[in-house]
């Protein structure tokens, strides 16, 4: 049963950008009340299918919903905001989670917030982990960036010049017949691996590059290397190329915190190199916990309460969604 005072806030979100589809409850307090996820996930050897994964959704979101209301004994009536995330992501599973997210707040007649997925990553992690300004490296299938806040927008610092360091994984593993998402099945594979292969490493500036490390490895893979040596040598190069334009935003930045977030932050190997940058250079590292570092709904619900906090909501008719929405486009009022 959900207990909040009064004056609290009660905000319902909706999660549904990729592979993942959930729903959580959050509230004004800081509480993540429920949070239940279903990740549409593929045979070996292939990627997310749009059309699939938005069929998987569609299928899953009545039970979520109705898990939710189960284990909450929370009437829908009392849910004061609906948010859900609009973008960036793949577009049929987006307008998937928006048509829910548009018929509950038509049906209970409460504002709808858009809330940005990315934007969600970083402000679950603030809350879990205390972080208040500090540099954050986002890693995950949709992003890898390495970012600060100023002047009422996330800056850029640096970036993937092409494929993100998720898709790096995703699609390695992929062509290496291991599940999806690929993450996981790479790190497990990689503490097997003992030789270091000689791979591409491509640093411009705080940017990096990925397409050529990911054409090398498979061509090594081919050539018939052992795959835990593969493993191994390709996160050890992709996280080193991370972690060197990290540390020179770093001290570009000046920040004392670093806050890692999104899916690739569970990676046990990246969170150690981290945190000898973090020491060398008197920060703290603030790691997502691992509960909320893939996709969630608690992302969106949380990030929803602060956007309808200040003033954030948009009509059923304009909620439109945004695959290709850049959050250093969005002006963040609660920071």
């Amino acid at each position: 049963m959900v207990t909040t005072s009064n004056n609290s806030l009660i905000c319902l979100g909706i999660e549904s950008t990729a592979h993942t589809f959930g729903i959580a409850i959050a509230t004004s307090q800081g509480q993540i009340v429920v949070n239940i996820n279903s990740t549409y996930t593929s045979q070996k050897g292939q990627g997310i299918h749009p059309r699939e994964a938005a069929q998987h959704h569609s299928e899953v979101a009545p039970k979520i919903l109705k898990q939710v209301i189960q284990q909450t004994s929370l009437p829908l009536s009392q849910i004061d905001v609906i948010a859900f995330s609009s973008g960036p992501g793949l577009g049929p599973v987006l307008r998937t989670g928006a048509s829910m997210a548009r018929a509950l707040a038509l049906q209970l007649e409460i504002p709808l917030v858009p809330i940005h997925h990315a934007i969600g990553h970083i402000e679950i992690a603030s809350l879990f982990t205390g972080a208040r300004d500090p540099l954050v490296q986002l890693v995950s299938g949709g992003h890898t960036s390495i970012i600060a806040f100023g002047q009422g927008y996330w800056r850029i610092y640096g970036e993937t010049q092409d494929i993100t360091l998720g898709n790096l994984l995703d699609v390695f593993a992929r062509t290496a017949g291991l599940p999806f998402p690929g993450g996981k099945a790479i790190e497990a594979l990689a503490r097997k691996g003992k030789n270091l292969i000689d791979l591409p490493y491509v640093v411009k500036g705080n940017d990096v590059s990925y397409s050529g490390l990911l054409t090398a490895t498979k061509l090594q893979l081919n050539k018939g290397v052992a795959l835990e040596d593969l493993c191994y040598s390709l996160q050890e190069v992709a996280f080193a190329m991370l972690t060197e334009a990290t540390e020179r935003a770093l001290v570009q930045t000046e920040r004392s915190e670093l806050l890692i977030t999104g899916g690739v932050a569970a990676n046990k190997r990246l969170q150690t190199m981290l945190q000898e940058v973090c020491r060398e250079h008197g920060a703290t590292l603030h790691i997502v916990p691992l509960l909320y570092s893939g996709d969630c709904g608690a992302q969106i619900a949380w990030t929803g309460i602060l956007a309808y906090q200040n003033g954030l909501q948009v009509s059923v008719e304009e909620s439109i969604v945004q695959p290709k929405w850049r959050f250093d486009k969005i002006h963040v009022p609660w920071r």
